[in-house]
């Protein structure tokens, strides 16, 4: 699971307050209908995906800070050297 940076210390928990979590979640999921099964699972797979692109974005940034930024005039002249 990736942790947003602007965020390090976001819902940092200890190996035993996780897995005390997992065990109530998982009591809870064993009880579930299965319609909310596949509510539960979309809804996960949703949250990793926003993960991914908030993981993205922050490789962004940091190449940015890195590396510079590209005018637009520049992107524009590689796209059709790229095309010709």
């Amino acid at each position: 699971m990736y942790v947003h940076s602007t965020f390090p210390a976001l819902n940092m928990k200890t190996a035993i307050e996780r897995e005390e979590i997992i065990k109530a979640i998982n009591l809870l999921l064993n009880q579930a209908y299965d319609s909310t099964l596949d509510e539960i699972i979309a809804l996960l797979q949703q949250i990793e995906e926003e993960e991914e692109d908030l993981k993205a974005y922050d490789e962004g940034k940091e190449d940015i800070r890195i590396n510079g930024t590209v005018s637009w005039e520049e992107v524009k002249k590689e796209i059709n050297k790229e095309v010709a």
